[in-house]
């Protein structure tokens, strides 16, 4: 494997240039659940605005985000966030060295720590990401969903004996690299697999049965309405803060409703005595892991008197925007977009919609 790495592993991604622990760390949280491919630009835009620590105790959650928005699963952005704020505050700007601490951060797991470890200090500790829990389950022909508790321990177990006492840090890079473009959740490159000869699935021709997935479930599918509040003389959309917690956590984002018809009659409520028509914008499908949500955005153009009416009366037992915080808004010109705070992915699209029909 280390002989392959070295021949063919990857050796010019951003985080290995002048690798730093901090570096490391950075790009260990966003490749969680998320591609190389598409954690590069990322990386790159966040290392540019956050370079240290200190710089990204420093800054606003909201900046944070912003630079996180589009990357998903927003509680690393927030974690890697509060872990800097510790990290700046108890160890005096540098990633302590111990696994055991590095794990009490927000976001950091038994492997992400390992990892860390392992590619900044050399430090020698098995880690178990996707890539290396598939490459395992073939190498020993492990049947059984890598999910559940008895496979993966055993996985760790086997992690740990293969994990070597010298070059530690290029093994952990080469097995990273070896489940992600060799041995692949489909179509692996078994002609090209340094280890084909050892392989328990590929003697066995289990190679494409395993991991052994998930127990399959039905993917539930959820609907909602997002209203776009539009403020006619200044042409601005008005964003709302989600809580930190859950979907969407810490971004901002545009009121919910169950149907048209509670869109029309909640603005109402607030605003005139008459059902409002707010305009219907094309659907709009946003996959998450476990659920797909299914967008029908619309907007509604009001008064500036309207909306302060709106505002004014929001009370936590009766407000139409919850669960957003109606004292957390952010006005966006929709002639001049640039977002100076984090959105999620499909609210962005609605903003490219609404600014290229007022345009």
């Amino acid at each position: 494997l280390l002989q392959w790495y070295t021949r063919h592993g990857r050796h010019d991604l951003p985080w290995q240039i002048a690798p730093t622990p901090y570096r490391v760390w950075v790009s260990e949280i966003m490749l969680q659940q998320t591609q190389v491919t598409t954690v590069i630009p990322y990386y790159q835009r966040f290392m540019q605005r956050f370079g240290d620590v200190q710089a990204l105790a420093q800054a606003d959650m909201d900046e944070v985000l912003q630079h996180w928005a589009g990357l998903c699963y927003y509680a690393r952005g927030r974690n890697l966030h509060r872990a800097a704020g510790i990290i700046v505050e108890r160890y005096q700007r540098q990633l302590p060295h111990e696994i055991e601490c590095l794990i009490a951060l927000p976001g950091i797991c038994r492997s992400t720590a390992a990892a860390i470890l392992a590619l900044a200090h050399g430090q020698r500790h098995a880690i178990l990401d996707g890539n290396v829990k598939r490459s395992l389950c073939r190498y020993h022909a492990i049947d059984g969903y890598p999910g559940e508790a008895r496979i993966q321990a055993r996985l760790w177990q086997l992690a740990e004996s293969h994990t070597p006492h010298k070059r530690v840090a290029d093994y952990t890079q080469a097995i990273m690299d070896f489940g992600a473009t060799l041995c692949t959740r489909s179509k692996p490159s078994c002609d090209q697999c340094p280890q084909q000869e050892d392989c328990s699935a590929f003697e066995q021709g289990k190679v494409s049965d395993l991991p052994t997935p998930r127990p399959r479930r039905k993917r539930p599918s959820r609907q909602c309405h997002m209203l776009a509040l539009i403020e006619t003389d200044s042409n601005e959309l008005l964003l709302f803060k989600r809580p930190e917690s859950g979907l969407w956590g810490g971004l901002y984002s545009l009121p919910e409703f169950d149907s048209f018809s509670a869109c029309a009659e909640g603005v109402a409520t607030y605003v005139r005595e008459a059902a409002l028509e707010p305009v219907v914008h094309q659907p709009i499908k946003h996959a998450f892991t476990h659920f797909d949500l299914n967008i029908t955005p619309l907007s509604c153009h009001l008064t500036q008197t309207e909306l302060k009416k709106i505002l004014d009366k929001l009370r936590p037992d009766n407000n139409i925007l919850a669960p957003m915080d109606s004292k957390a808004v952010f006005r966006l010109p929709l002639d001049a977009p640039e977002a100076g705070v984090g959105l999620p992915v499909p609210v962005q699209k609605i903003v490219k919609a609404l600014t290229s029909h007022s345009a």
